[in-house]
């Protein structure tokens, strides 16, 4: 059997440094087929990569690369550029196979093989296909019917068909390092949880059924709920449920929480909604079961606009969903993107007077729509532009509706912002980091855009330009996790 370096290139905080969990899933996998691994997490990492080569003298390298950019219009910060450079210090000190995996590389598989120069990627769910390809690759055998396997063949580079793998049959739970598990906490507070793969909805824009299938393949509860009581050991006292979607079906969301019920754990958690389809019971149901933070994607308060995004939804539905977190005390934001197909300054404008309905929400906008190949969203934008290309769009590219401009939406946002404070429109000043990094050594928990919530019921309308004063208002004094 082989020994394999998982490397995750990782080292984005914003808005919080993230456990890499579907490389846990990796090392879940290759454990149970007999092979030894070793993380090398460059959030985590003193040591340097050579050193960790030398000293483990691995069989194969795995990188994980988690997100191609940061999808923030006016940045347009990209997480892929040093992949090549990765290859290059990887050959000079060791000789092997390397390769490359993660959500980010299944998106832009054959521009990130060529531009990497690795040898191998594994597009979609790796855990069957990575022991697959180890177990060819130490047998000399042929490799083309690996699943989802990215391989050069001649002079062009191609993708055998994926084979979707349900979480229960991935080797689960997923293996996490101690290390990396006491550095997360200190970091975020949190770890992660998945509950399901895959997901049937049609929002135009979206990658996740490209990378994880349109089928939803869930978890039973009791697994779910036993790694739910692992994390609680590892110490962690908050946790967030990574699926695209947590209510994809309401049994399966409730046969979770009576789940984690009949474990009697303390462990807080939040997730992404769908909001539609949820009822009183569930909500009062998931409340019971610690959730406490709800990120709905929304995408927009108007139902035109939802209607060009393939939502099907309505601003009817996100108020009542929203009322029901109000109700059992949940804290709840609502994401946007503002600027998309069918986005004009009255869609705006309608947008945010419908937000006024929506108490103690926060709202986090994002200025135009990342386009990505093989979404809907391509489509459109390739019909409205010719020239547009698959291969054009490693580098950030937006849609923006014809009717407005990047700085005309910022402006509108900001206006709003000024009316209304739980419009985050900006990043966080440092000081309000500040008040947050105070608020996690007291033992509050949760994810960033929370502790706003919480600082908008302890000081109701407080914008962010007085944030400075939280810091002597909150105590200092730490105490144990």
């Amino acid at each position: 059997m082989s020994k394999v370096l998982l490397i995750s290139v990782n080292r984005c905080e914003s808005p919080c440094a993230v456990f890499p969990l579907g490389l846990a899933y990796l090392d879940t996998a290759l454990h149970q087929a007999g092979h030894s691994t070793q993380w090398f997490d460059f959030e985590v990492e003193q040591r340097p990569l050579p050193e960790a080569l030398s000293e483990f003298q691995p069989d194969f390298v795995g990188i994980s690369l988690r997100n191609v950019d940061d999808v923030a219009i006016n940045k347009r910060e990209m997480f892929f550029t040093g992949l090549a450079a990765l290859c290059d210090q990887i050959r000079r000190h060791w000789r092997g196979p390397i390769i490359l995996g993660g959500s980010g590389f299944s998106i832009f598989p054959i521009p990130l093989l060529e531009f990497s120069g690795a040898n191998y990627g594994i597009q979609g769910q790796g855990e069957r296909s990575l022991v697959a390809l180890l177990k060819a690759l130490e047998n000399k055998k042929d490799v083309s019917e690996v699943p989802g396997l990215v391989f050069r063949q001649g002079d062009r580079i191609v993708i055998n068909p994926g084979q979707n793998t349900p979480l229960d049959e991935a080797g689960g739970p997923p293996r996490r390092p101690a290390h990396l598990v006491d550095f997360y906490l200190r970091k975020s507070s949190m770890l992660n949880v998945q509950t399901q793969r895959g997901c049937a909805f049609a929002c135009c824009y979206c990658t996740y059924p490209l990378i994880e299938g349109n089928a939803c393949l869930r978890r039973s509860p009791e697994a779910v709920a036993e790694e739910f009581a692992l994390l609680e050991r590892l110490g962690a006292k908050y946790a967030f449920i990574v699926d695209s979607v947590f209510n994809t079906s309401a049994a399966h969301a409730a046969g979770i929480c009576e789940a984690l019920l009949r474990k009697g754990l303390n462990i807080r958690w939040g997730c992404f909604l769908r909001p539609q389809h949820l009822s009183p019971d569930l909500m009062r149901l998931m409340a019971r079961a610690g959730l406490s933070h709800i990120e709905f994607g929304t995408d927009s308060f108007c139902d035109e606009v939802l209607q060009a995004y393939g939502k099907h939804f309505t601003f009817e539905d996100i108020y009542q969903s929203s009322e029901l977190a109000r109700v059992e005390n949940v804290d709840y934001c609502h994401f946007l993107i503002c600027g998309g197909p069918g986005e004009t300054r009255k869609t705006l404008e309608a947008g945010f007077l419908n937000s006024q309905r929506l108490q103690q929400a926060i709202i986090l906008p994002f200025v135009g729509m990342r386009i990505y190949p093989g979404t809907p969203l391509f489509a459109y934008a390739q019909a409205q532009s010719n020239a547009l290309t698959t291969g054009d769009l490693l580098q950030p590219r937006y849609y923006l509706s014809p009717e407005l401009t990047e700085d005309e939406i910022f402006t509108q946002l900001r206006e709003f912002a000024r009316r209304s404070p739980n419009w985050v429109v900006d990043e966080a000043p440092p000081i309000y980091l500040q008040a947050v990094e105070r608020l996690r050594a007291i033992g509050i928990v949760g994810p960033l855009w929370s502790y706003l919530a919480l600082m908008q019921k302890t000081l109701p309308g407080l914008p962010w330009a007085n944030l400075a004063r939280l810091a002597n208002i909150w105590p200092t004094k730490t105490t144990k996790r």
